[in-house]
């Protein structure tokens, strides 16, 4: 088969002349890889995935949480929550309650198998956020979060600040004056 433009090799790297941020996607990508390894290497002793951690956090940050809820939190579809959510009930991580206004809503709650492992992903995660913020100031701190925050998709924010503020009062992406 003759070697067209579509199938010769481009042998030149994309760089910022591209017009794209390649230092900060790389940076994400680096960071993101890292800040997943300790958790999936916990995940994977129980035959668990990504999808369970997040799962396990949000259910662990907002007990009581629908079904329904988490779904649009999670964007995920109902098949792939349904698979996933059944392994973590049968695991007895997970515990379903009837609504107590709609019986055919289901509200979630951690049992203390699932809170435990929720923790234990946990601390990883925030030791290297704290040696990652070593000497950072308050205003550093409020930098970052507003970075991240802006970086959801904006009429998805508000679900940032659905989230239960932490022991020192602080609702996640918003900085101190904000509150």
């Amino acid at each position: 088969m003759a070697e067209g433009a579509a199938t010769k090799p481009i042998r030149t790297a994309i760089t910022s002349d591209d017009g794209i941020d390649l230092s900060i996607i790389e940076l994400f990508f680096f960071a993101y890889r890292d800040f997943t390894s300790d958790p999936d290497q916990i995940l994977a002793d129980y035959g668990f995935g990504r999808a369970h951690h997040r799962v396990l956090h949000f259910v662990n940050r907002m007990p009581g949480l629908t079904v329904a809820e988490l779904l649009d939190v999670l964007k995920i579809t109902k098949q792939s929550l349904a698979r996933v959510l059944k392994q973590l009930i049968d695991t007895g991580h997970i515990i379903q309650v009837q609504g107590p206004r709609d019986r055919r809503q289901r509200e979630l709650y951690p049992t203390a198998k699932g809170r435990a492992l929720a923790l234990a992903l946990a601390r990883p995660q925030s030791r290297r956020i704290h040696d990652a913020l070593e000497g950072a100031n308050a205003e550093d701190r409020s930098v970052i979060e507003r970075f991240l925050k802006a970086m959801v998709n904006p009429e998805l924010r508000a679900q940032i600040d659905d989230l239960p503020a932490d022991s020192a009062g602080r609702i996640p992406g918003k900085s101190h004056g904000d509150q």
